[in-house]
């Protein structure tokens, strides 16, 4: 890992990848698979472009797949 958006990248990466695996683990399942790839996509794009010296739509990509994450996906959300 060289730069800041590799950490990133990777910290919501991992997150994703363990909200997919407590909740592949439910029945019956909430999301489907598909429901995770724009957040996964978002987070590689994001580090080309902040590699690549495109700072400002690399933040931009970040935003946009984390409001994605909370809105779609509900990481937060109480069961009752």
């Amino acid at each position: 890992m060289k730069t800041i958006y590799d950490l990133v990248t990777l910290v919501l990466f991992a997150g994703l990848a363990i909200l997919f695996l407590q909740r592949s683990t439910q029945q019956p399942a909430e999301d489907r698979m598909v429901h995770y790839l724009p957040p996964a996509v978002g987070c590689a794009l994001a580090n080309w472009l902040g590699n690549n010296g495109q700072p400002v739509w690399a933040a931009v990509v970040l935003a946009l797949g984390v409001a994605y994450t909370i809105y779609v996906l509900k990481p937060f959300k109480q069961n009752s």
